[in-house]
């Protein structure tokens, strides 16, 4: 087995002399003109120059600046704020740039073009921020200081197309051409916003054409359900304690509803609603409860020409529900009911009828969408205790 190689001291140093020598530090001096470069740091410097040129002196100027800013014209102060946006703009900081246009434009310097290009320039940093109204109230802005602005137009019709305003955007578009008539890029974007506007015409087209098919088959299955008889049955919200000098009972109580599809909100809990076919019969989502075994079935599209029957021959045929341990929910042995609540009456319903019948019943309510009903084993010892005390009748 080899031995661990074993560094000294001077191993270490050696190594990180190598590694100092092969990555070199970014944004040093230079070799050779360090102490000229170390002479122009305001904080290290032995003259001051009679002549401070920014470029070559730009944290110096920047002192200056700051200790003559009330010598300045606003037109200055503006233009030098200006200068500070841009370079933030360069470095993509569109916020700080937004603050340092604002603060020019705040000197009110009275110059139009500078205040057309800080308007401009704060526009395209809002929009490059994604703040497209802030963008184009600038880009209105600068039109209204210089109505042939090229770059305002240009800005205006961008913020248009992205705000989807593409009617505006267009007459963004044309109003720019008629001051520039071979720009490119005004010609581009009144293409784009044309194509735009011809898409969204046809988008809208086809929803309107939707929403008519839509609106004409809900009339149609209202229709449907009043020419039937059939009476829908909606939760209706009691009132506040206390209302007109009387306590309501708590709880809420129900109505029969209007006919509308306010009283078929069965969609939202189960996923299913009644629906008529192109045979114009309905079609209802229908729930059986077993009260023994707090079970129930759910039959998202139930006929209303089929019987109960012809469901029940495929729920109760060769097997049996598993929860059905005694093994005793056999065809023969089933009773049907539906329940009048406001009543407390339970109405038997024979196997063989067929849903619309049952559904015509003058006590029958059809509560949020969805009929329901209950099933029992005839003679079984639940089957006493239920039926025990209430009030029934055979439909």
């Amino acid at each position: 087995m080899a031995s661990p190689a074993i560094l000294n001291d001077s191993d270490d140093d050696d190594v990180f002399a190598e590694a100092f020598a092969r990555f070199k530090y970014k944004n040093a001096f230079d070799e050779d003109t360090w102490e000229e470069e170390f002479d122009k740091i305001p904080m290290f410097m032995k003259t001051v120059p009679e002549e401070i040129d920014p470029k070559e002196y730009p944290e110096l100027a920047h002192i200056q600046a700051i200790i003559h800013d009330e010598d300045r014209t606003p037109e200055e102060k503006a233009q030098s704020l200006k200068n500070e946006g841009n370079e933030f703009f360069k470095e993509k900081n569109y916020l700080k740039a937004i603050v340092a246009y604002t603060a020019a434009l705040k000197n009110k310097c009275g110059d139009q073009d500078l205040d057309t290009v800080l308007l401009t320039n704060r526009a395209a940093a809002h929009f490059h921020l994604g703040n497209m109204r802030s963008a184009l109230n600038d880009a209105a802005a600068a039109k209204k200081v210089k109505p042939g602005h090229l770059k305002a137009l240009i800005r205006g019709a961008q913020c248009c197309i992205e705000l989807r305003n593409f009617v505006t955007a267009i007459q963004w578009c044309e109003e720019g051409l008629k001051a520039h008539p071979t720009d490119k890029k005004l010609q581009d974007l009144r293409a784009a916003a044309d194509k735009h506007k011809r898409a969204a015409e046809r988008d809208a087209r086809k929803a309107k054409v939707k929403e008519n098919k839509l609106n004409n088959e809900k009339e149609a299955l209202m229709a449907a359900i009043k020419e039937r008889g059939v009476k829908l049955l909606q939760p209706v919200k009691p009132r506040q304690s206390g209302s007109d000098g009387e306590d309501d009972d708590e709880g809420s109580s129900t109505a029969v509803a209007e006919l509308s599809l306010d009283g078929l909100s069965s969609h939202k809990a189960t996923g299913a609603q009644v629906f008529l076919d192109e045979q114009n019969s309905l079609h209802w989502p229908v729930l059986f409860l077993y009260p023994e075994h707090q079970q129930s079935d759910f039959i998202s599209a139930f006929c209303e020409s089929n019987s109960f029957l012809d469901h029940f021959a495929v729920m109760f045929g060769e097997e049996l529900p598993p929860w059905d341990v005694d093994r005793k929910y056999h065809l023969q042995n089933l009773q049907l009911f539906f329940e009048d609540e406001e009543r407390e009456t339970l109405y038997k319903v024979d196997p063989e009828t067929t849903l619309l019948k049952v559904l015509q019943h003058k006590r029958f309510f059809v509560k949020v969408g969805t009929p329901r009903f209950i099933i029992l084993v005839n003679g079984s010892s639940f089957w006493k205790q239920y039926l025990t005390g209430k009030k029934m009748q055979a439909l």
